[in-house]
């Protein structure tokens, strides 16, 4: 089996990687490893949707894959979801991408420059149908993501955020992974554990490393299973 694991970052995967067993180095993004009976491809983007974009596309171009995992960590904007805890994002959208007329918003549907459900979008969202065989998986909770340039940490962007798209995490490349792999029919998963909650910026109330922590245990967990 041919998979996939792309981050923004190699610090997010480090840990999973330590389990790997070392194969070549396929260009400056992506190296190639085995473990167990998988072939493994990591790619490490960059932060943020161009260079994930740019660095998916160029890959998928060039190589098949069974399956496509997109690793790390994010924001959340539900406080009763605790920090560290592992989340399966299976609808993303890109919350920035329209126009401003005064205080309203308008997406390129409102300036009809997108049909309602032009695939691979569904008013204006990506969702992830894709069926894996996994138990892990499946006990992780489905949340909806948004995937933006700039993070959240004003209250009143934040509150206005939360009542256009009624978003439980965010991050800077999850839509654009997902766009990739509906484009390309390709099997995916977005995987994101929770390092701190969107609010004004406070790292003192962050946890990241708890958050790399689980992440990294439930993708070995996965591949285990």
């Amino acid at each position: 089996m041919n998979i996939l694991i792309v981050s923004a970052t190699s610090i997010e995967i480090e840990s999973l990687l330590s389990n790997f067993t070392f194969s070549e180095k396929k260009n400056a993004n992506l190296s190639s490893y085995t473990f167990r009976d998988f072939n493994i491809d990591v790619l490490i983007t960059g932060v943020g949707m161009v260079s994930t974009a740019y660095c998916l596309g160029k890959v998928l171009q060039a190589y098949n894959y069974d399956l496509a995992i997109n690793a790390g960590i994010a924001g959340c904007f539900d406080k009763n979801i605790p920090l560290g805890e592992v989340l399966n994002i299976t609808t993303d959208c890109f919350p920035e991408l329209g126009a401003e007329d005064g205080e309203y918003f308008l997406s390129l549907i409102d300036l009809k420059l997108l049909e309602n459900d032009s695939f691979p979008f569904h008013n204006m969202e990506l969702i992830n149908e894709s069926a894996i065989n996994s138990a892990y998986i499946n006990e992780l909770t489905r949340v909806k993501g948004i995937t933006v340039n700039t993070i959240h940490g004003n209250e009143e962007n934040i509150n206005k955020i939360k009542g256009l798209y009624f978003p439980i995490t965010e991050s800077m490349e999850g839509a654009a992974f997902m766009y990739a792999c509906l484009i390309e029919n390709l099997k995916h998963i977005q995987i994101r554990s929770v390092s701190n909650y969107v609010e004004k910026r406070n790292k003192a109330s962050w946890n990241i490393p708890l958050a790399l922590t689980n992440l990294n245990n439930t993708l070995l967990n996965i591949l285990n299973e």
